[in-house]
């Protein structure tokens, strides 16, 4: 068995859907750079195999889109992924590199946030405070009540 796929399988067992989304941008960001270098050597079958790769996993993400609960937000990545497709589609149909290259960058700018976003939802929760003591017997309107 291929050690990448393995890894890779391994990573998405139990992944949070963030990591699954961080993932899957790595993958096309990978499919994207692998048709450059497919490009570079005028490898026309691999080129295409990567282009299209990439875009079926990012219309895998577009599907995944939550459109009622995601707001302008859910809007944004709409936009963003129709774009990064028809650029991919552009750098295949002008064998371009720049374009390829521009996609990575819009990828990568994007992918970063993702991570900022696993990032923020691992971090350790806030501890809470202690609870409070009961007051003593001693003092009035006590008998072991907890302060609130």
């Amino acid at each position: 068995m291929d050690a990448k796929l393995s890894y890779r399988e391994t990573a998405v067992q139990g992944a949070s859907p963030v990591r699954l989304v961080v993932l899957l941008y790595e993958q096309v960001i990978e499919d994207v750079r692998a048709a450059l270098g497919a490009l570079g050597r005028g490898d026309i079958q691999t080129r295409t195999r990567h282009i299209n790769h990439a875009i079926l996993v990012i219309g895998h993400l577009q599907s995944s889109i939550d459109k009622e609960q995601g707001g302008k937000v859910a809007i944004d990545l709409e936009r963003f992924y129709s774009q990064v497709r028809a650029g991919l589609v552009n750098a295949q149909c002008e064998q371009s590199a720049r374009l390829l290259e521009q996609q990575i960058s819009h990828l990568m700018t994007v992918h970063d946030a993702w991570c900022e976003v696993e990032r923020s939802n691992a971090a350790p929760e806030p501890k809470l405070a202690a609870p409070a003591q009961p007051r003593a017997e001693s003092e009035p309107g006590s008998s072991a009540e907890w302060n609130a």
